[in-house]
């Protein structure tokens, strides 16, 4: 920051302290130099009569005249002194007020720019930039999975890492550049370009990706990360920018670049903004809506083939938003899990659905999906147990399903809760099968009770060789271990067919009909006599109503 303008920022005060010790140094310069003349008007003659008295020529020099010289003397000396530590006095406090400077502009821990101070600096370099025709691109720079660095190798390996991404940023950016680390592991440059060669800046993300992409070595351990960048351009848009919001934009776009995949960076456009609006009252939505019983379960039916029968239902979970309908769980399961609510959302339709279910016919099950974050909870198993006592559902009507990739994360962990939820007489079994990569070791190793085959096999049976072949082998997989197989995704006749060419399945789909609200399942097992205990007339009536008014 200029100094000149840094001085005019400063409370009067300050500037008064500052020059306090300007103003001694004057003084003591002052009686130095007033010492000096006076030494110089008496020291001739009181010196020569010194000189005369030694030689024996004559009388010494006046008392007065002699004392007043030795006084000069020693005003010489002390004005000299105390001038030269004023000095260091000065010195010392500039070096502080630099020191202090630097601690309040950059970042102790990579030596960049910190957040405070790269806005006003990129304002400067936007400005100086337009008036020699350059255009000035911004790049939000934030690397991937830093967390699980510092998780697994420690929190003096995530500074490492920390530093040396700042070192190989800023080596790549070309004179005259800002780098400032943004905050946690995010950092920001800015860099001044041509404006007829902006494919510059996408050989410079390019260049940064790899840079950042080589090993840290820390305690003899090649630790790698990799990096999402936001673009954006001074030049770019309808109205000039500042600041702070090239800077906020840029983040968009590098959220943008991490939702899509990691690794690689996008430029902003303004749909993204949109989108992350969209995402932004998704999250106050689930945050409102699950206190407010917003979330409620849907029921799909699940078929036994061979006999026709209803066997038991999944449970889908539904938003129903004020502001956006009925919303499907692919909407709001990924925001859920990323804000950490995915276990209370879920917990709480499952409580509904237990005190649902449990006025079925005994033989028919329930069937609830998992996420992977609540496997990663070690007391999952007891806060299911705990919802279980609370509806008096019998556990052994309950079954969980796990995803196959679910088995990657921590298998340890995994086989523990298997064990711990089939303790309790829950059933468990492994969800989208085929799409992961199970082994038959694993599978033969956790007590799994049923095997899911995904929908992505099914759907397309009637037209794909390759598909009823993995079909094929599943349903022999799961002959041979013992384990009796659930379809998904029949949705046509044609599929329902080409299913029953390999076996006895339980199957569910659109074929056996759409999922259903609480109350629509209510009503369709009544009239198959499968409810213990009928539904109220007034629910009835008012069903009838609304039938009739949907005509």
């Amino acid at each position: 920051m200029d100094r000149a303008k840094a001085s005019l920022t400063e409370p009067a005060g300050q500037r008064d302290t500052a020059l306090a010790p300007a103003q001694r140094d004057l003084l003591a310069l002052a009686i130095a130099f007033g010492a000096i003349i006076m030494f110089v008007g008496t020291g001739g003659s009181v010196l020569s009569g010194i000189v005369r008295s030694l030689a024996g020529n004559g009388a010494g020099p006046d008392r007065l005249l002699t004392n007043a010289l030795l006084l000069n003397i020693a005003l010489i000396i002390f004005g000299w002194r105390r001038y030269r530590d004023l000095t260091g006095e000065v010195a010392e406090r500039r070096r502080a007020e630099e020191q202090a400077r630097l601690l309040a502009e950059t970042d102790p821990l990579t030596g960049s720019l910190n957040r405070r101070s790269v806005a006003a600096q990129t304002d400067f370099l936007v400005e100086t930039s337009r008036a020699q025709g350059r255009a000035v691109a911004v790049i939000m720079v934030d690397l991937d999975n830093f967390k699980q660095v510092n998780d697994v190798h420690g929190h003096l390996a995530g500074d490492e890492m920390l530093r040396e991404a700042a070192r190989r940023i800023g080596a790549q950016l070309p004179p005259g550049s800002l780098l400032s680390r943004f905050g946690g592991d995010e950092f920001a440059c800015v860099v001044a370009f041509d404006p007829a060669h902006g494919e510059a800046i996408d050989r410079l993300a390019e260049a940064l990706i790899d840079a950042v992409a080589r090993p840290v070595r820390y305690n003899n351990v090649d630790i790698e990360t990799t990096i999402s960048l936001g673009l954006t351009r001074n030049d770019g848009h309808e109205r000039p920018l500042d600041a702070q919001a090239l800077l906020h934009v840029a983040d968009i776009a590098m959220y943008h670049a991490k939702k899509h995949g990691k690794n690689g960076y996008a430029w902003f456009d303004p749909a993204m903004e949109t989108e992350l609006r969209f995402r932004s009252e998704l999250e106050a939505g689930i945050r409102s809506g699950i206190p407010a019983g917003e979330f409620v379960p849907y029921y799909e039916k699940q078929i036994d083939m061979a006999s026709g029968e209803l066997v038991g239902f999944e449970m889908l979970a539904r938003w129903n938003s004020p502001r956006l309908g009925v919303v499907k769980p692919d909407i709001f399961i990924p925001v859920a899990e990323e804000i950490g609510l995915i276990a209370d959302l879920s917990e709480s339709v499952i409580a509904q659905a237990l005190l649902e279910a449990r006025k079925w016919n005994p033989r028919l099950t329930l069937s609830v999906n998992i996420s992977p974050v609540q496997l990663r909870d070690p007391w999952f198993a007891q806060k299911l147990l705990k919802l279980l006592v609370e509806s008096n559902f019998p556990p052994e009507r309950l079954e969980i399903e796990i995803t196959e990739s679910c088995l990657h994360e921590n298998i340890a962990l995994v086989r523990s809760m298997i064990v711990s939820l089939k303790n309790q007489g829950i059933k468990v079994s492994l969800d989208d099968f085929g799409t992961g990569y199970s082994s038959l070791s694993q599978l033969n190793s956790l007590p799994f009770d049923r095997i899911k085959i995904d929908r992505s096999f099914v759907t397309q049976l009637p037209d794909n060789p390759e598909y009823a072949t993995i079909v094929r082998s599943i349903t022999s997989l799961g002959e041979g271990l013992g384990l009796p197989i659930t379809a998904e995704g029949v949705e046509t006749e044609e599929v329902y067919k080409a299913l029953a060419e390999f076996g006895s399945f339980n199957a569910q789909g659109y074929f056996f009909g759409k999922p259903a609200t609480a109350e629509q399942t209510r009503d369709e097992l009544a009239q198959l006599e499968l409810l213990l205990e009928p539904p109220a007339p007034a629910r009835q009536v008012s069903t009838r109503k609304r039938r009739a008014s949907n005509g």
